[in-house]
C-alpha cells in the first residue's frame, strides 16, 4: 500500500523548484538531498521517480529542487503530483499512541462493555476532527468521532469505544 508523504502545490520561481504540501512527520528524512521520491501525477499518467537535489523551507512551506525538473514549465506540469512511499518501508515505532492508518484498518472495534461493534474500515481525516468508519457485522457503516472521550483505547490489537447513547444503532 502506498502512503502519501507530500503533494506538489505549485511551482516556485523560474529554476524549477516546487512547493510541497508536506504530509509526513519526518520531511527532513523523506525529502533529504539525494533521496529518490516516487511521484504519481494528480491528473493521471505514469508514476515517475524524482531525485531531490535541494530542499529548503520558505514562508513555512517546503521547496524542493528535483534533478528531473529544470525549469518553471516542467515544475508547473507537476502540480498535484503525489509523492509516495511504500507502507512496508515504515512502521509507527514503539510509541503506543502513534500509528499509521493502514496499521489499524481491519482491527476489531468493541465497546467498553465488550460488545462487538465491527471492524475498522477507514479513518476519515475531516477538517473538524478525524472519524472512524466501522463496518458492522451486518455490513452497515457506523461513523465514530475519533476523540479520546469516545475512543479511549486505540491499538493494533483492538479499538475500544465508549459511544454516547444513539451513536450506534442497536440493530446493527
Amino acid at each position: 500500500m502506498d502512503l502519501v508523504v507530500g503533494r506538489v502545490a505549485k511551482s516556485h520561481g523560474i529554476r524549477g523548484e516546487v512547493v510541497v504540501d508536506v504530509r509526513t512527520d519526518v520531511p527532513e528524512e523523506r525529502f533529504a538531498v539525494g533521496t529518490v521520491v516516487r511521484g504519481r501525477p494528480g491528473r493521471g499518467g505514469d508514476e515517475k521517480n524524482y531525485t531531490v537535489t535541494a530542499a529548503r523551507q520558505h514562508a513555512g512551506r517546503l521547496l524542493l529542487s528535483l534533478a528531473e525538473v529544470s525549469d518553471r514549465t516542467a515544475a508547473d506540469a507537476l502540480r498535484g503530483t503525489l509523492f509516495l512511499i511504500d507502507s512496508a518501508d515504515v512502521d509507527s515505532g514503539d510509541d503506543p499512541d502513534e500509528f499509521y492508518d493502514h496499521e489499524l484498518e481491519g482491527v476489531a472495534v468493541t465497546t467498553v462493555d465488550g460488545v462487538e461493534v465491527g471492524v475498522l474500515s477507514a479513518i476519515l481525516h475531516l477538517p473538524a476532527n478525524d472519524v472512524l468508519a466501522v463496518t458492522t457485522p451486518s455490513g452497515s457503516e457506523v461513523l465514530v468521532p475519533f476523540v479520546r472521550e469516545i475512543v479511549p483505547t486505540v491499538g493494533v490489537d483492538g479499538i475500544v469505544i465508549d459511544p454516547p447513547d444513539g451513536l450506534i444503532d442497536d440493530e446493527s
